[in-house]
């Protein structure tokens, strides 16, 4: 019988919040330090092996479709792991779901991310219908009257996972219905259509993509006599009735796999009109806005999940009679993937506040910044939870491990709620239609650095050109704008090893991509003692 031995220790019990110093003090730092002890509280509770447990039985034990019940009646059900419910009891207790519209106090968007940063790190799916249901707080607002009944459901810090009326229910959770078949992201291609039914509508059509089909709600796009419009459409209508969604199937997806997404046909579902009729698109657009923010904030989360994992094995793991964190390239890989998770991690919290303030300057920073941050912070996370399964090796490689469910769920927040090109292009529209945008930048990117001030200049004139509209060169516009402001967050308030590194190879161009590139004089322990956790 061989002994087992040179093999990590689980990362548990560990605290997710006071294990991690970058986010202890950016939290501090944009407002919300005030919530200090709820993220200590609720980074224990996801830390223990049993919670742990929860997010590997949510993804082991997949959704399931129930189209009929036993006598042939058609239900239109998705079936849940307890598990996944458990998960939900837990984020809707800590008011992750709708915390900053219960309690509006200064800081709470950013209390809100930092708690769902800890959350997506234990398990990804159940933050999809925490996310809708947060962005679609200010929506719901245009419809007084939908408001007025749902609002107190949505608001209360409770989970019912019962499928009833929404006056039976104690808490409730909203979706989103937007893109079809033929358009994606084209939503002006809809086809769905709504047809007036005594002050109210009924919608026929399908939904490509409909998340979390058990929400109790839907906002949902279709086209009405006035042009695409803004819907709310319950799963039970007025008269206790199961409205007329018919799931047709769930999506077979690559990751993101304990939630059920699903494709979706309206037989005439009953609908109350969001606002002004043939103005669905800017009605959801400030939705979207909240939601883009949720896939920083998850990106960044999946990528700090990796590095603690990454670290921690590295820590413990000896080879070549050293431990692999003392062999000087894999430093210089951890350590690389250290800066790239902390940059994300301030630039997404940085853009929570903007999402607390309403001055002018924050307004133009939640225009801009937000589909900059969603395009470049999501597009690097599958790099960084690849190379972190990489530093585990083989054992990162099994399906025991939680990397390979990290990798998989990582591309999804580049997709979800518009691609990279899109974002992209967002960015040049924005640009455009901030007037003030290059004063705010400039206050944003000022400091005392050398190579920070150079490559500010350069964006800055860039943004004051005619070429800035050049769409195709929008993928660097925007990737530059955001690698100037991680720069200038990172030389204002982290310690100058991480400054200093992040800029000498994220500002010069030089890096290739590939982690592990940091330049000959940067303090790698340093970094990497930062970024490891604390259990």
């Amino acid at each position: 019988m061989f002994e087992v031995s040179n093999q990590p220790p689980p990362l548990e019990p560990y605290n997710l919040f006071s294990s991690d110093v970058a986010l202890r003090e950016v939290v501090k730092r944009e407002g919300a330090g005030w919530g200090d002890p709820r993220l200590n509280a609720l980074g224990a509770t996801l830390g223990k092996p049993e919670t742990i447990q929860l997010g590997i039985d949510a993804n082991k034990y997949l959704p399931s479709l129930r189209s009929f019940d036993r006598f042939g009646h058609r239900v239109d059900e998705v079936d849940f792991h307890p598990a996944w419910h458990d998960l939900l009891t837990i984020a809707l207790g800590a008011g992750l779901h709708s915390g900053p519209w219960a309690d509006p106090k200064p800081g709470a968007h950013v209390m809100r991310a930092a708690g769902c940063y800890l959350l997506n790190q234990i398990e990804s799916g159940v933050y999809c219908p925490l996310a809708m249901t947060y962005g679609s707080v200010p929506t719901l607002r245009h419809a007084p009257k939908v408001a007025e009944q749902w609002l107190p459901k949505v608001l209360a810090p409770r989970y019912d996972a019962r499928f009833i009326p929404i006056g039976d229910k104690s808490g409730a959770l909203i979706g989103m219905g937007l893109t079809e078949n033929q358009g994606g992201s084209d939503l002006r291609t809809n086809t769905t259509r709504a047809e007036p039914a005594g002050g109210a509508f009924r919608l026929y059509g399908h939904k490509w993509f409909l998340s979390v089909p058990m929400c109790d709600a839907f906002l949902v796009l279709a086209q009405s006599p006035k042009g695409l419009s803004c819907f709310f459409m319950p799963r039970w209508t007025p008269d206790n009735q199961r409205n007329a969604l018919r799931i047709n199937r769930l999506k077979d997806k690559l990751g993101n796999k304990s939630n059920a997404s699903s494709e979706v046909e309206f037989d005439g579902a009953y609908a109350e009109l969001v606002g002004e009729e043939g103005r669905g698109i800017p009605i959801m657009i400030e939705m979207a806005g909240y939601t883009r923010l949720d896939c920083c904030v998850g990106s960044s989360s999946l990528m700090r999940q990796a590095v603690a994992q990454a670290a921690h094995h590295a820590r413990h793991r000896t080879a070549f009679q050293k431990k692999l964190v003392d062999q000087p390239l894999m430093t210089n890989v951890l350590a690389d993937l250290a800066l790239e998770c902390e940059a994300a991690t301030v630039l997404s919290m940085r853009l929570a506040r903007a999402y607390d303030e309403s001055d002018e300057a924050s307004q133009a920073i939640r225009r801009v910044v937000t589909p900059a941050g969603k395009f470049w912070i999501c597009k690097r996370a599958p790099f960084v939870t690849l190379e972190a399964m990489e530093v585990l090796g083989g054992s990162g490689y099994i399906e025991e491990s939680i990397m390979p469910r990290l990798y998989r769920e990582a591309p999804v927040n580049s997709i979800w709620e518009g691609s990279g090109n899109v974002m992209c292009l967002d960015v040049l529209r924005a640009i455009g239609r901030t007037p003030n945008i290059s004063d705010v930048l400039r206050a944003e990117l000022d400091g005392g650095d050398a190579r920070l001030k150079a490559f500010a200049k350069r964006l800055l004139d860039r943004l004051a050109a005619p070429e800035r509209n050049d769409e195709a060169q929008a993928r660097a516009l925007t990737r530059d704008l955001v690698l100037a402001l991680q720069a200038a967050l990172l030389l204002k308030h982290a310690p100058a090893a991480v400054a200093d590194a992040f800029c000498a190879s994220r500002l010069s161009g030089e890096s290739g991509g590939a982690f592990g590139t940091l330049p000959r004089g940067a303090d790698l322990r340093a970094i990497v003692e930062r970024a490891a956790p604390l259990n």
